[in-house]
């Protein structure tokens, strides 16, 4: 009896669920990368504030600022491809560090530019920098990371919203000094970050160390993995809408402030108003977005959080010169915003059977191929036909790329699986 009792006990004990581990018990490697993402994603929101601002100081109109953001996104699109190659070489400590360096430097030439147009093609430079550092940066946290792939990628979106939350508010500080403050504050940044980077993570030879022998012996990585990886349906399907999307998020971002300067907020306004932004897409990456995904599925809440977020920019399209209806639409749509891109970075990490750098960089390559056209075209439609014209039509891509993930939902179901095993 003692015997089956003690059997009987044992059971009972082995059957006992794992104790749940905190997302934020992280080796300090792990600490060290998210802190200098949050630096890293407060450039993106830096420059933000200071763009009515450039178009005056710089004589250049609307659809020329909008090429900033243009070249930025052209470059890290193009460099994605190669992301995976160089990381694969120089190890993701280095690549982290060479991505920091090209940043610091073109955000500083950018800082001493005179012209439009040199500055356009510095902010190209600064776009290749951070490819070399976002995509390194999601891989690095999640392969580092010792509570699986979805906290992994919540801690990253954490890093990416408070790091653009911060950003507008020092931005709108620094710019409303000069509009050159934001590009030396960002290079200033760098320097911080690349300190964090260089003390806190370990060697390559002690990251392969730590990890799996799986892991430790993967193959060198190509120049034809990221197309290969395309190959994959579900991979490639929401990569295109992410492209899509992008056209509402970049028309946001970048045409929204532009508005909002021609209605008459200053640098620090707008930095206040992209902070509120930031916050709303900070806390619903943590806090709502997983909930989302446990209790609807990953590509029902995609869906609706897209077609919420398109509603948002049919509003704005509407009531274009209400000041206080534009404020409010920008921050509620970060709510959104925050809830889709945790929810599409896990099921990207979880869409096909590749490495996740190479997922990522495939993925990566779509939606900045979007983030590149979207705000030059915005411009463009403002000049072309009304102020109004590019909230709709932001709005109808974000509409398309919700209708493309549910003609493709038996090619996506599986995510949900993949990411409930981890």
């Amino acid at each position: 009896m003692q015997s089956s009792a003690s059997t009987s006990t044992s059971a009972a004990t082995n059957a006992q669920p794992a104790k749940k581990v905190s997302m934020f018990s992280q080796p300090i490697a792990v600490w060290a990368v998210v802190f200098a993402s949050i630096i890293a994603f407060m450039g993106l929101g830096l420059v933000d504030p200071i763009l009515p601002a450039i178009a005056k100081k710089l004589h250049a109109s609307s659809s020329d600022v909008t090429l900033l953001f243009t070249s930025y996104n052209a470059v890290m699109a193009i460099a994605m491809l190669i992301t995976g190659v160089v990381s694969s070489r120089l190890g993701m400590k280095w690549t982290l560090l060479t991505g920091i360096i090209v940043i610091a430097v073109f955000s500083a030439l950018g800082g001493m530019s005179n012209s439009i147009w040199s500055l356009v093609w510095l902010r190209g430079g600064w776009g290749l920098g951070n490819a070399m550092f976002v995509a390194t940066a999601l891989a690095a946290i999640v392969s580092m990371s010792k509570t699986g792939v979805g906290k992994s990628i919540i801690l990253f979106e954490v890093a990416v919203g408070l790091g653009i939350s911060v950003g507008p508010l020092l931005g709108g500080e620094l710019g409303s000094v000069s509009w050159r403050g934001p590009f030396f504050g960002v290079a200033c940044l760098m320097v911080l970050a690349f300190i964090l980077i260089l003390v806190l993570m370990p060697s390559r030879a002690k990251l392969m160390a730590s990890l799996p022998a799986s892991a430790a012996k993967k193959k060198k990585a190509s120049l034809a993995d990221p197309f290969r990886a395309l190959r994959f349906r579900a991979l490639r399907t929401f990569g295109i809408a992410a492209m899509l999307y992008n056209f509402g998020f970049f028309t946001l971002l970048v045409y929204a402030a532009l508005v909002l300067g021609h209605l008459g907020l200053d640098e620090h306004q707008l930095g206040l108003v992209f902070l509120g932004w930031g916050l709303m897409l900070a806390f619903t990456s943590v806090f709502t977005a997983p909930v989302l995904q446990k209790r609807f599925g990953t590509l029902p809440s995609m869906v609706v959080q897209l077609l919420l977020f398109a509603a948002t920019l049919f509003v704005m399209a509407y009531w274009t010169t209400d000041k206080t209806v534009i404020i409010i639409m920008v921050i509620v749509a970060g709510a959104f915003l925050g809830n889709n891109n945790t929810l599409i970075t896990t099921a990207v990490m979880n869409a096909a059977p590749v490495e996740r750098p190479t997922a990522s960089a495939a993925y990566s390559f779509l939606r900045f191929i979007g983030g590149a056209i979207a705000p030059y075209l915005a411009g463009k439609l403002a000049e072309w036909f009304n102020p109004h014209m590019p909230f709709v039509v932001g709005g109808a891509f974000v509409v398309i790329a919700a209708l493309y993930l549910l003609v493709n939902t038996k090619h996506l179901k599986h995510v949900d699986d993949v990411e409930s095993a981890h």
